[in-house]
């Protein structure tokens, strides 16, 4: 596993590459890592700063996103509901008369 590089040097080599002056492989060059480290940095801190690197909310990027947590959250509750369900059927075949 490779050694990981200090926070301050990663949030230094961000900033730099912010600022839009160079490309991000002429960044990853100047500060001796890879672009795709460099780039995951990046993935990394817009997401963490709130910053979406995908389509822009206009584009329907968090109405996906949404989407994709609602249906999520929805099958979970189907699947909460469908424990008492069975269980009042299971109690209530006991109780019915023959």
């Amino acid at each position: 596993m490779p050694t990981p590089y200090p926070k301050e040097f990663g949030r230094d080599v961000i900033a730099v590459a912010r600022q839009g002056d160079q490309s991000v492989a002429q960044v990853a060059r100047s500060f001796g890592i890879s672009e795709s480290c460099l780039a995951r940095w990046l993935r990394v801190a817009d997401r963490e700063d709130g910053l979406a690197g995908g389509p822009t909310p206009a584009a329907g990027g968090d109405l996906e996103a949404e989407n994709r947590e609602l249906r999520k959250r929805t099958k979970q509750l189907e699947q909460e509901n469908e424990i008492p369900r069975r269980a009042a059927a299971y109690f209530a075949r006991d109780v019915l008369p023959k």
